[in-house]
């Protein structure tokens, strides 16, 4: 199989071909995508697999710093020195899509495609996980209003609608107002679909069988007694099931230069566990000799959740880890822009805090100085130096963006060489670890704060799920992913900060526990000028102002 910067784009089906993918194991979905049966992963089983490349970043600004673009062209670049590269990235939510951060494709010569179809809804993926879970919450609110047979307590119930789109206006609702007909009045919310626990299941799901059995252990209250209620028990779980078989299957697309890419789920790092699915990584492992992977936001939060949630349920380790640095991030936790390099000098603190979690992981790791088109010279020098003074593994500059593969060859020669240790990684605590103590692991050797303070309703949570068996679960934290603390406006490296924690969510299909600490909210809100503004199409059908 020669998957390399000079293969030319193709059809799906050759692509499936030169990966070693049977036609029966391939789904068409138009032209440019299709999906993969879940199957091919047993018939691969022999194979050895590959080697896993990470990709996160310093903590990133509003805009982001091109962590997407970064692990394109890395796959690229990887091409481009000869290796047998995939991709695997996240599904694009349309909340960002049409709010502030724009698409998830990547950008200039680093992109997947095809762009407009990935960003747009895609293979339906995310619309059938919202169909799914609001199925479910469908059936709460029937089975309430028709003789509550298992006793299902209205006020506990936790399962909450969801939506993709940030629309604030939803977090709290009341429903059911106007008579006895249109249900039981109570208060709930909704949440953006990316923070579902019916996404966080298909995103650790391994098949059919697996997806059935988690959605049924999916707890949506509790009785009078205290007993919880599954959606096994609201007779939901079969017919979430039948919504969710295609998208429990990957989707198969490709790089601008023709390397595969499996983009499969869209949790956020923020309020969710923020990676694509174990499936297409395990599938992606088989197929290729490197498989790069994105892990949303930075260290502390998507890449924290890929070591310690997913390696661990996939049993899988990464060989290497990039981390991504800009000038504009460095600037900004510098102090700002205007503050040139001076500002630039006092952000790499941010940066050094960054590789500090991957190093408490024990996971060899590369610095990628990713190149915007702005960027000058000097200052990309100075963020090259300062980050190469910090004992990375190595320093690469990526121009990924203007230059594609080949702007990105030097980064794969490194990440490369640091790939070629055998590595597994530490975990930042024990699942035989008390909840809390999970939480303060997390905070403290992560974050950098000092403590935690678990509110009364939080503590309680913990108790009761420790009662109920639930207390090896891992952690999943949910804060703002613009700071390393609670607080967004705490840029740098904050220290000696206490970590608020409002409230537990227990996530017993998909497998853990959240940690929702200080304002993160679980639905999004749009901006002053959200991106759907400048979005538009023209008479001839196309798709204007998306990126």
């Amino acid at each position: 199989m020669d998957i390399t910067t000079t293969s030319p784009r193709c059809s799906t089906a050759e692509l499936g071909a030169r990966l070693g993918l049977e036609p029966s194991e391939l789904q068409p979905y138009g032209p440019s995508a299709a999906k993969i049966e879940p199957s091919a992963l047993d018939r691969l089983s022999g194979k050895p697999d590959g080697r896993i490349v990470s990709v996160t970043s310093m903590t990133p600004t509003r805009f982001g710093e091109g962590k997407t673009t970064t692990a394109i062209s890395l796959v690229q670049g990887l091409g481009v020195i000869g290796e047998r590269p995939l991709l695997c990235l996240r599904e694009p939510s349309l909340g960002p899509v049409f709010g502030i951060k724009g698409g998830g494709t990547g950008g200039g010569r680093a992109q997947v495609v095809p762009m407009e179809q990935i960003n747009l809804h895609f293979t339906g993926d995310i619309h059938a996980i919202g169909s799914a879970n609001n199925l479910l919450a469908a059936m709460i609110d029937a089975h309430l209003l028709q003789g509550n047979e298992l006793g299902l307590d209205p006020h506990s119930i936790s399962w909450r609608r969801c939506l993709d789109m940030d629309d604030r206006v939803l977090r709290r609702v009341v429903l059911g107002l106007g008579g006895r007909a249109n249900g039981i009045p109570r208060e709930s919310g909704f949440d953006i679909t990316a923070a579902s626990e019916v996404m966080a299941i298909v995103a650790v799901a391994r098949d059919l069988a697996d997806l059935r059995q988690r959605l049924g252990a999916i707890t949506v209250g509790h009785s009078s007694e205290g007993e919880p209620v599954t959606a096994e028990q609201i007779g939901a779980a079969g017919s979430m099931a039948v919504l969710l078989k295609e998208a429990l299957k990957p989707n198969l697309v490709q790089t601008t230069e023709g390397q595969p890419a499996l983009v499969h789920c869209g949790p956020f790092a923020n309020i969710a566990h923020g990676n694509n699915s174990i499936l297409a990584d395990l599938i992606a492992l088989k197929l290729g000799g490197f498989v790069v992977t994105e892990s949303g936001f930075g260290a502390e939060m998507g890449f924290e959740k890929f070591v310690d949630i997913v390696c661990r349920r996939a049993d899988i380790a990464p060989s290497a880890v990039v981390l991504v640095a800009t000038v504009q991030a460095l600037k900004h936790h510098g102090g700002g822009a205007e503050g040139g390099l001076a500002a630039l000098e006092r952000g790499v603190e941010n940066l050094r805090a960054n590789l500090a979690i991957v190093r408490e992981l024990e996971l060899p790791c590369v610095i990628a100085v990713n190149r915007f088109p702005g960027d000058s010279r000097v200052e990309l020098d100075a963020a090259s130096r300062l980050a190469g003074e910090l004992g990375a593994f190595g320093v690469a500059l990526n121009a990924g963006y203007e230059e594609g593969g080949a702007g990105a060859a030097e980064l794969a020669e490194v990440v490369r060489e640091a790939a070629s240790t055998p590595s597994a990684p530490s975990f930042l605590y024990s699942l035989d670890d008390p909840i809390e103590t999970k939480i303060e692991a997390i905070a403290t050797r992560a974050y950098g704060a000092a403590g935690v303070a678990l509110s009364a309703a939080a503590r309680a949570q913990a108790f009761a799920f420790e009662r109920a068996g639930l207390g090896g679960l891992p952690v999943c934290m949910a804060k703002t992913h613009l700071s390393l603390s609670h607080d967004p406006a705490l840029i740098g490296a904050p220290r000696g900060f206490t970590l608020p924690v409002g409230e537990l969510r227990a996530y017993t299909g998909a497998g853990w526990i959240v940690a929702i600490c200080g304002d993160i909210q679980t639905m999004p809100g749009l901006p002053a000028n959200p991106a759907a503004e400048r979005i538009d199409i023209d008479s001839a059908g196309a798709t204007l102002g998306l990126r």
